[in-house]
């Protein structure tokens, strides 16, 4: 069996779909991803493309690719979370006789569950498995004894003021070291910066507790085992918190409602259960 998995989205919803995506391990896998993604799913499969770079995108054409084509029916099942919701696309792939299957790449509102319950709901039509839905990135790294923050997130809504965040490091700093991390287009002098995913991925696995916003790298730090404490404002943590044993959400409709008191708390709880 040779299969092919299309999964486009940011660092958080690849990696609630790895536990869907290791229920569709075949005798050769490949996965074409967002840039950003490719690490990572380079971990997970025999090979791992960017979409953009494949020429996915252009299928709807008149005249499409010759050897993208090629490539595809090289396949013996494609599972793609790209072009579900495009009619064209759909079309062009059913005109060509190419062995996809199609699945939401978003789960519904108010379907209760967490995303990557849904995502592995989904493959189990096609490929029965038996998983617990918690996403694992394996890293050789050893844990040390400091603080990883990342005080960003994609939207401005998902974040806790800065301040706050300053705040908490201070008190956390009197007794024990605390790092920062941030994206490349992110202003934080001073912070730890990573252009591939997966080295990131290993430096989060060093550190003995991460603290950030409803953010991939949350959902990084828990799939290599570090404790986390996630803050969550207007995402539903029951669908999109990072999901693992050691994991604890801060929540409240707006974020600055989250106080640094609490925050603190939640981190020396955390800790704290850890060491037991």
């Amino acid at each position: 069996m040779k299969r092919l998995i299309v999964r486009p989205g940011a660092i958080g919803d690849f990696v609630v779909s790895i536990p869907a995506i290791e229920c569709l391990r075949a005798e050769y896998l490949e996965v074409w991803a967002a840039p950003r993604n490719v690490p990572l799913a380079a971990r997970i499969a025999h090979h791992a493309r960017s979409i953009g770079a494949t020429g996915l995108d252009l299928l709807e054409l008149t005249v499409p690719n010759a050897r993208l084509i090629e490539s595809l029916r090289g396949f013996d099942s494609i599972v793609s979370w790209y072009g579900a919701g495009r009619p064209e696309f759909r079309e062009a792939v059913a005109a060509l006789r190419l062995p996809f299957h199609f699945f939401a790449a978003l789960p519904p509102e108010g379907c209760g569950g967490h995303a990557a319950d849904f995502y592995l709901e989904q493959v189990r039509t096609i490929a029965p498995c038996v998983s617990d839905g918690i996403p694992r990135i394996a890293c050789d790294g050893v844990r040390g004894g400091f603080v990883a923050i990342h005080p960003f997130a994609g939207s401005p809504k998902k974040r806790w003021p800065l301040e706050h965040f300053r705040e908490l490091a201070q008190r956390i700093a009197r007794r024990m070291p605390v790092e920062w991390c941030a994206g490349p287009e992110d202003d934080l002098p001073g912070a730890r910066r990573f252009e591939d995913l997966y080295e990131l991925a290993s430096w989060l696995a060093t550190a003995r507790i991460f603290i950030g916003n409803d953010s991939g790298p949350a959902h990084l730090a828990a799939a290599v085992g570090t404790p986390v404490v996630a803050l969550f404002g207007p995402t539903d943590p029951a669908v999109w918190a990072p999901r693992g044993p050691r994991v604890a959400i801060a929540a409240a409709p707006a974020l600055h409602e989250i106080t640094v008191a609490q925050v603190a708390s939640l981190v020396q709880n955390t800790l704290e259960n850890v060491r037991m």
